[in-house]
């Protein structure tokens, strides 16, 4: 049969498909446009399971909080190429997902699954694209915040979303300086909020294998005569209990003894003594712990001075960070 290209141009207006996978769609239907939308869904269908093993490494990430900043969500929607992810209408897509995600706020990804889109499901929707597109796509990671004060950001291009819960502490510019801890939580990927979350047997790995780290960059940095690196005993402030830093100080005025220092200065060295033992027994925390990282946006402090200095009563209860691959 004839189809009639103003047919062809509806139904790639309405799907988004190409012009020749719409004739055809119209050819196989009959020229009933309902058909041909249901062809082009089973082409999805299929193309998607001709790419289920395929690589999804790229994508869109979107952060969003509700009116009141009091509810968030993170979703990210996989593709297997960059060009797909910078398209701007795979972009629409995504958000228009987000946004009924955040309108509904669903528990999990199933259920964000599950959730009328337009005309069909969410489910639905991401095979057509994927029939479209001819490329792998579906929502790798969904997350969820509630609490008293929620901030979002969306970091490099639409590559990682996050979001905060924080207490104010009652100081005006909260919602700036959160986000500024978003930021800080884009750039610098902290798993956790705190060292007292890290398992024991967890820690008891991480400590032989950072040890052995630092002894292979010291091999090298003996080859190049460069100044060697302290080896830590520790890596977690968990394992710095009184006992071991009252070890620290006896073997600190041990150290000073034998350098001949005067023991009335002890007292002002000491300190200083103890707090690079403490930075050189902590790399752990500060690679994984939020609150005891170096804050990106003034590396002199950390994260939890930075919160103190910004008032006494704010504190960040919970993150979630999302990153595309």
């Amino acid at each position: 049969m004839s189809i009639k290209a103003s047919d062809v141009k509806a139904l790639r207006d309405q799907t988004g498909a190409g012009m020749m996978d719409c004739k055809k769609a119209l050819t196989e239907s009959g020229g009933d446009i309902e058909g041909a939308i249901d062809y082009l869904r089973k082409k999805g269908q299929k193309v998607a399971a001709k790419r289920a093993d395929r690589e999804a490494n790229e994508g869109v990430v979107i952060a969003a909080t509700n009116g009141d900043n009091t509810k968030g969500i993170v979703v990210s929607v996989s593709c297997e190429t960059d060009f797909v992810a910078k398209n701007e209408d795979f972009q629409t897509f995504v958000r228009s997902i987000a946004n009924l995600a955040l309108e509904n706020f669903p528990a999990d990804k199933e259920a964000l699954l599950a959730l009328p889109l337009e005309d069909a499901t969410v489910a639905d929707k991401l095979i057509d694209y994927t029939g479209k597109i001819g490329e792998k796509i579906e929502v790798a990671s969904y997350e969820t915040l509630e609490g008293e004060n929620i901030a979002s950001y969306i970091h490099a291009g639409f590559k990682i979303g996050v979001l905060v819960s924080y207490k104010d502490g009652g100081k005006d510019g909260a919602d700036q300086f959160f986000k500024g801890m978003a930021m800080h939580i884009a750039a610098m990927s902290p798993s956790i909020l705190h060292y007292n979350q890290f398992e024991a047997d967890y820690i008891a790995k991480e400590t032989e294998a950072y040890q052995n780290q630092v002894k292979i960059e010291n091999e090298e940095r003996e080859r190049l005569g460069k100044h060697l690196l302290n080896v830590p005993q520790y890596v977690s402030q968990t394992q710095l209990t009184e006992e071991v830093m009252n070890a620290a100080a006896d073997k600190i005025k041990e150290e000073l003894k034998a350098e001949g220092k005067p023991e009335k200065i002890w007292d002002k060295i000491l300190p200083g003594k103890l707090e690079r033992f403490v930075a050189d027994n902590t790399l752990l925390d500060k690679e994984h712990c939020l609150l005891n990282q170096n804050y990106a946006l003034d590396d002199s402090k950390s994260v939890q001075a930075a919160i103190a200095e910004f008032s006494e009563g704010a504190d960040v209860v919970e993150f979630k960070r999302v990153a595309v691959g």
